[in-house]
């Protein structure tokens, strides 16, 4: 698979920390981020991300032993500490440890015990951030490279602000890169953030409507008919969360109130299976692309770059795309080549 060369603007020192050809990482989303998409995104330049989140230590171990026999470049894998028994993160901090991971993501709150202990063992530290605040605490205790999610972002989102604001408040006072998250799907909006300061972008939309995705076909669809105002910011899927945290989904049968009777009662409604479990009504866990049930009822992750995002395309197309449109986009602004 040949790599072609960026522009000049587009080699940004970020991709110099990641070992990486363009300023573009993976969003470690949980189950749709497995190997296949994260080797695919490495192979095309791009940094990728294994979503890890809650999963068993085999799972980790199989899939980085998957992803190894695919690609030797560098990645990372995506852990959230807050949303993980102390039990299970133990185990996973050390599996990481024990198969030489060279980066961990975090997300959510700052564990600064945990990204000191990473980075004494030589493990290097990303973490997303959604404030100002929560990123001076994650660079105190470690991290190297913060990724700026606003809040347009898919998934969980930490923050309360938009992208850009968030960047332009963010960068100047920051000591080290930073990534954009959050509304970012095209090269336009790549540009657009490393305008405002970012060394690139984490995108999780654009690699979700791809074709190495473990993401179930119909999420694919709705997300690439959607328009960044059928998605909804809501607090209604948090059954196996340890809060009831905000999301950005597509609007469906859930976010229209229509299970609210159920919401508050003791009530575990089974609504459809994958990798071998129940999914329940409420829980965070969107459909993989092995599930079955209802499964427009589940958590249908989209970020606002939804509406930039009209087919699916493999992830090296994807990404090609991104970069030559930021390139195009580049000379446009510039007048250069």
């Amino acid at each position: 698979m040949a790599v072609v060369t960026p522009p000049p603007a587009l080699r940004t020192p970020l991709c110099d920390h990641l070992g990486c050809a363009f300023p573009i990482l993976l969003a470690g989303m949980g189950g749709v981020a497995r190997h296949r998409l994260a080797a695919a995104v490495c192979r095309a330049g791009g940094f990728g991300v294994l979503g890890m989140v809650r999963e068993p230590v085999e799972r980790i171990s199989a899939e980085v032993d998957a992803l190894r026999r695919l690609t030797d470049k560098p990645f990372a894998i995506n852990l959230i500490p807050a949303a993980t028994e102390n039990a299970q993160l133990h185990q996973q901090v050390r599996t990481c440890l024990t198969l030489q991971v060279p980066f961990v993501v975090l997300f959510w709150d700052v564990d600064t015990a945990l990204v000191r202990h990473l980075v004494s063992e030589g493990i290097r530290v990303i973490h997303q951030v959604g404030s100002t605040w929560d990123a001076e605490l994650a660079i105190d205790a470690g991290a190297e490279i913060i990724i700026a999610q606003g809040w347009e972002a898919g998934g969980h989102v930490r923050g309360h602000i938009g992208t850009l604001s968030l960047l332009a408040e963010l960068v100047p006072a920051c000591p080290v890169p930073v990534v954009a998250s959050g509304g970012l799907a095209n090269g336009r909006s790549l540009v657009a953030a490393l305008a405002l300061g970012a060394q690139g972008a984490s995108l999780g939309s654009a690699f979700l409507a791809t074709e190495e995705a473990n993401a179930h076909a119909h999420h694919q669809q709705r997300l690439i008919q959607a328009r960044a105002d059928d998605t909804v910011h809501c607090r209604h899927f948090s059954r196996n969360w340890h809060e009831p945290a905000p999301v950005r989904v597509l609007r469906n049968r859930v976010t229209r109130g229509e299970y609210d009777d159920l919401r508050h009662a003791d009530i575990s409604e089974i609504i459809g299976e994958q990798d071998g479990q129940p999914v329940y009504l409420f829980s965070t866990d969107s459909p993989l692309a092995d599930a079955r049930g209802e499964l427009d009822d589940m958590a249908l992750y989209a970020g606002q770059s939804c509406g930039q995002l009209h087919q699916i395309l493999t992830a090296e197309q994807r990404l090609n795309r991104i970069i030559e449109e930021a390139a195009e986009t580049l000379t446009r602004l510039t007048g250069n080549p």
